[in-house]
C-alpha cells in the first residue's frame, strides 16, 4: 500500500489535479443560468435580470433568501461528492491508483463547483474557467475561495478586500491589479501547501479503501464528507458577512475609494 500511496502522490501534483478538475464535465458554472435557476422560485423575472446584470443584493434580494439557497447548494453538492467518493473507492487493490486519482480529481471538481455557486449567490462576477487555458489571475482568485474553505490564514482578509471592490463598483482592473501584489502570492502559496496536505490524507484514505472494498468505500466517503461540508460552511460564513451581499449597503452612499495597495490586516 505504501508504494501505491507514493505513486499517486507523485503523479497527482496540485497543478495536475486542478487542471484535470477544471476539465471535468459540469465543473464550470454559468453564472447567469445558475442564478436564474436558483432565484426563479423566489423572484420576478425583472428582479432576476437585475441580479444577473449586477448582483442579487443590489437587485434587492434579501440575505435570508440567499442564505437559504446557499444551504441548499451545499447540501446538494455534499451529497453528490460523498456518493461519488464512495463509488470511486469500491474497486480492489489492483485499481487503487485509478480509484484514488478519480476520487481526488472529482473532489476538487466539486470544490470548484461549490466555490463558484456560493460566489455567484453572494455577489461575485463570472469566473473565466476556460478549460483549455485558465489564466493565473483567475486561478489565484478562485484559489482564495478555496483557501477560505481550507482555513488558510490570510485568505479571508484578501477575499474580503476583493468583495469590497466589487461592492463599491470600483474598476474591476483594480481587483485584478491587486492579484499582482506581493501580499497575494504568499497566501496562494500557503493555500497550495495546505491543499497538498489534504491531498496526502485523501490519497491514504483511498488507498485503504481500495484494499477494503465496500467498507473502505464508506471510510473514504465519510472522510470526504467530513472535510467537504465544513469547508463549504466556512466559506459561506465569510461571504455572508460581506457588504457585497447586503441589500442595505446599496441604499447608502458608498462611493469611497478603496486603498489601491490592498493592505491586508493579519488574521488572528
Amino acid at each position: 500500500m505504501a508504494n501505491i500511496v507514493k505513486k499517486v502522490k507523485d503523479e497527482l501534483t496540485l497543478n495536475n489535479v486542478l487542471s484535470m478538475a477544471i476539465k471535468t464535465p459540469g465543473v464550470k458554472i454559468n453564472r447567469a443560468k445558475f442564478l436564474r435557476k436558483e432565484l426563479k422560485k423566489y423572484c420576478s423575472e425583472s428582479v432576476i435580470k437585475e441580479a444577473i446584470d449586477s448582483n442579487p443584493a443590489k437587485a434587492g434580494i434579501s440575505k435570508d433568501i440567499v442564505n437559504k439557497l446557499s444551504m441548499q447548494v451545499i447540501k446538494y453538492e455534499t451529497s453528490k461528492v460523498t456518493g461519488v467518493s464512495i463509488a470511486a473507492s469500491i474497486p480492489g487493490g489492483v485499481a487503487a491508483v485509478g480509484a484514488a486519482a478519480a476520487d481526488i480529481t472529482t473532489y476538487f471538481a466539486f470544490i470548484l463547483r461549490v466555490a463558484q455557486e456560493l460566489a455567484y449567490l453572494y455577489g461575485f462576477e463570472q469566473f473565466d474557467l476556460n478549460e483549455d487555458d485558465v489564466d493565473s489571475e483567475t486561478m489565484n482568485h478562485i484559489l482564495l475561495f478555496v483557501g477560505v474553505m481550507f482555513g488558510v490564514q490570510g485568505a479571508s482578509s484578501v477575499l474580503k478586500k476583493f468583495a469590497d471592490v466589487y461592492a463599491k463598483h470600483i474598476s474591476k482592473k483594480l481587483a485584478q491589479k491587486a492579484l499582482t501584489k506581493g501580499v497575494v502570492y504568499p497566501i496562494v502559496k500557503k493555500i497550495a501547501t495546505k491543499i497538498g496536505i489534504h491531498m496526502t490524507k485523501q490519497v491514504y484514505a483511498d488507498a485503504v479503501a481500495s484494499f477494503i472494498p465496500v467498507a473502505g468505500g464508506a471510510l473514504s466517503g465519510g472522510l470526504t464528507y467530513a472535510m467537504f461540508k465544513p469547508g463549504c460552511m466556512k466559506l459561506r460564513k465569510n461571504l455572508m458577512s460581506y457588504n457585497l451581499c447586503d441589500p442595505d449597503f446599496y441604499k447608502e452612499d458608498n462611493e469611497d475609494i478603496i486603498d489601491a495597495e490592498f493592505e491586508i490586516e493579519p488574521e488572528i
